[in-house]
């Protein structure tokens, strides 16, 4: 199979060949106007295929789809919102051959426009796919998935990049492009606009008993998802889809500047590009993962229902996902699997299987969660599905009845600096002994738990609550005037409890400072055991504590 990639050594281009480095039987023809760049990705590339690079313009591309007799065209180049008078030229062009087409746009005129060819398309039998890339086909494949015995009203949904992925010069000149401009979608249940950029909202990307990513800030992006999908869900109320780049100031900057452009104050942000392009590939900080989510609300069999989709992708393995689609469909074609013809976005091309399969073969995470009624156990509104998944002896302890006591014995280890002395003073933490005996009674207590604990006669207690605002799907535990928010993170039979956010007096404390030190639970030899570190870089360790308890 000989496959054409326009913008081959591009960003979205050369990730796609590196996802098909397995597959010996392909031949990929790297094209794009330089061929020194072209045939510097060839010569570094590593991988079964065939590489060949190509210097190609997109005007003259009918000779050379006559002399390389491709067996299908990848348009990885863009930026789509600016093709000019005759956008659909490389596609027409395609059809005119009979050879199938697909490609990454992201602009939503441009992938809706595309069923114009749709006839001609059909009569050449071939297909013609745009917006062949997260936004829509993952999006769309994951709405489709959730919400089958829903009556949707919303959906809404949001890719946070790593802050180390790197951006193309192409996706941040059409980010720009249409800050503050305005944006077709549904509110309200009727189509209006919207100002690109100008409206943000916070969701924390969560996958039940996975580390979430830290609260993010997402702002409305002008994606195919806008228009393309709302046809699906006649009773659809509102869509909203946003990106969420970090670092966060300087993506506020650009919401201030995309409203002073959708007030008339500024001129089109698009020769600002460069900038941009160059200062946000320069911050680079921050977590090395990155994150997505889709969310829909609607009338279930039982009454409203919201679920939503979280995905988790480790180090740099996210930056692969936009080049997953195209990638899922030509490993389909090789299996003797093809779309059918005609022109259309591809909203359709995928299911959520078929992303899950690409997925197992890097470190990527998803996982769903739905609403919970508040009477559920505290751990199990944050854990989600994954609270069945404990081990059974923690499972019990946090599904309590009404007040309820555990006991056991305890080894208390504390630190020796002044500091720490001086801290484990004034959280009343128990002094050091190699066994003590040890009780902890859980109240139930404003949807949450007031925890206890009695260390040989010396008592001190928090209470546990679930998180809200930025510390969602976090657990918040505050001890007297301090408050850490913690996440369950499920591994090995282990439930960890990490900090991500603390604060004092209510107000947030810088997280260089945040109280380290590993606490979590588990289950040995049909016990619950639990090992518990109170430490910051200011004290060093303040106390740990180690023990087993059971019901009584």
């Amino acid at each position: 199979m000989k496959i054409l990639i326009l913008g081959g050594y591009g960003v979205f281009g050369g990730r796609l060949a590196e996802l098909l480095n397995d597959l010996p039987d392909l031949t990929l023809l790297i094209a794009g106007r330089s061929l020194q760049k072209a045939e510097t990705f060839c010569a570094t590339y590593q991988g079964a295929p065939t590489l060949l690079p190509r210097k190609l313009d997109r005007a003259d591309i009918s000779a050379h789809l006559a002399s390389q007799k491709p067996d299908l065209i990848v348009d990885a180049s863009g930026p789509f919102q600016n093709y000019g008078d005759d956008p659909y030229a490389v596609p027409r062009t395609a059809i005119e051959h009979a050879i199938p087409y697909v490609d990454f746009a992201d602009a939503s005129d441009f992938v809706t426009g595309i069923t114009a060819l749709n006839t001609a398309a059909q009569k050449a039998d071939v297909f013609v796919l745009s917006g062949v890339s997260s936004f829509p086909v993952l999006t769309a494949a994951v709405a489709r998935e959730i919400s089958r015995d829903l009556d949707v009203k919303t959906i809404t949904g949001g890719i946070a990049p790593s802050p180390y992925a790197g951006i193309g010069l192409n996706v941040m000149r059409a980010v720009v492009g249409y800050a503050g401009h305005p944006i077709t979608l549904t509110r309200n249940g009727r189509v209006t606009t919207a100002k690109g950029l100008s409206e943000s909202q916070r969701t924390t990307i969560a996958p039940p008993g996975e580390l979430p990513l830290r609260n993010i800030h997402f702002s409305l992006v002008d994606v195919p998802d806008l228009q393309v999908i709302p046809p699906e869900y006649p009773n659809l109320d509102s869509i909203w889809m946003g990106a969420g780049p970090v670092p966060e100031i300087l993506h506020r900057a650009l919401n201030l500047l995309a409203k002073l452009r959708g007030r008339g104050l500024l001129p089109n942000l698009a020769p600002a590009s460069p900038l941009f392009y160059k200062i946000l590939n320069l911050m680079k900080f921050g977590e090395h993962r990155g994150g997505m989510f889709v969310r829909v609300t609607g009338d279930g069999p039982n009454g409203p229902i919201t679920r939503t989709w979280n995905l988790l992708a480790e180090g740099d393995d996210g930056p692969y996902i936009p080049s997953m689609a195209i990638e899922a469909i030509i490993r389909k074609m090789l299996n003797g699997e093809r779309p059918k013809n005609g022109a259309r976005a591809a909203t359709d091309a995928l299911t959520l299987a078929d992303y899950d399969t690409l997925f197992e073969r890097r470190t990527i995470t998803t996982g769903i969660r739905e609403n919970l009624p508040a009477t559920a156990p505290l751990y199990e509104r944050i854990l989600g599905e994954a609270f069945q998944n404990l081990p059974d002896q923690i499972r019990d302890l946090h599904t309590p009845n009404g007040i309820t006591k555990w006991s056991g014995t305890a080894r208390v280890t504390r630190g020796t600096g002044p500091l720490s002395a001086l801290a484990g003073f004034f959280l009343r933490l128990p002094a050091a002994n190699a066994a003590t005996p040890v009780t902890v009674t859980f109240t139930p207590q404003n949807n949450g738990e007031l925890w206890e604990r009695n260390f040989g006669g010396k008592k001190f207690h928090s209470f546990q609550a679930e998180g809200t605002g930025r510390n969602a799907h976090l657990l918040t535990e505050r001890f007297g005037p301090i408050t850490v928010s913690l996440a369950l993170v499920l591994k090995n039979g282990e439930l960890d409890l990490i900090p991500r956010r603390w604060a004092f007096l209510g107000i947030p404390m810088p997280t260089a400072f945040l109280p380290q030190g590993r606490s979590f639970e588990s289950a040995q030899g049909g016990t619950f055991t639990f090992n518990v570190q109170f430490k910051t870089p200011i004290t060093g360790l303040i106390a740990a504590y180690e023990g087993t308890l059971t019901k009584q």
